[in-house]
């Protein structure tokens, strides 16, 4: 793949946009303190639509690189950040690459959400509530008590992936796939302009 720096210049331009977009977090009523949703996804949608999904992929790594100097999970939760947000923009910006048209925007973040939903509630069941409890001595049982406090059908585990995590995660795709389908025509322009153009 050949990379230019006109290509790179706007993956560093949106990755900063990410990082300063990701400090903004909103509770959302009737899930756990924890989920908070924020909006950093949308510059990394708007490089993987214009320049392609791996551009999107490099936008998610570097903000979390970056995050990495204000972390307060030892980089777990950075790690969960990256790779969660690729399970969304890389599948949605492979299939926008094969169908550059609205329904295939529509598509691409669709099957993009989707991707995100599954992988979300698989990597915090196998990996991610362990990993806290294992590395920053926070015991499961009290990040479901968090869930069981907004939600009493939330009692273990798999019922907080269930009642928690996945429906929190499909909330954000489609709120984050809203505001990328209503400003992607406009700033398209301009994403697609070579700078100093």
């Amino acid at each position: 793949m050949k990379v230019s720096l006109n290509s790179m210049v706007k993956v560093a331009i949106m990755s900063a946009l990410s990082l300063i977009i990701m400090f903004f977090e909103l509770p959302l009523p009737l899930f756990p303190a924890f989920l908070k949703i924020d909006f950093s996804d949308i510059p990394a949608l708007l490089v993987t639509f214009s320049l392609g999904p791996l551009y999107g992929a490099l936008v998610e790594l570097i903000k979390n690189l970056l995050h990495l100097f204000r972390t307060s999970t030892v980089g777990i939760g950075e790690l969960a950040n990256f790779l969660v947000g690729v399970s969304y923009v890389v599948p949605a910006g492979i299939v926008y690459k094969y169908n550059k048209s609205k329904k295939g925007a529509f598509l691409g973040l669709a099957v993009g959400t989707a991707s995100m939903v599954v992988f979300a509630s698989l990597f915090n069941y196998f990996f991610l509530i362990p990993m806290y409890a294992k590395v920053l001595n926070f015991p499961t049982e009290a990040v479901v008590a968090m869930g069981t406090e907004v939600n009493k059908h939330i009692v273990d585990v798999r019922s907080l992936i269930s009642y928690a995590i996945a429906p929190f995660n499909a909330i954000k795709g489609i709120v984050v796939s809203l505001v990328v389908v209503l400003i992607y025509k406009r700033l398209s322009p301009i994403l697609h302009k070579g700078l100093g153009k």
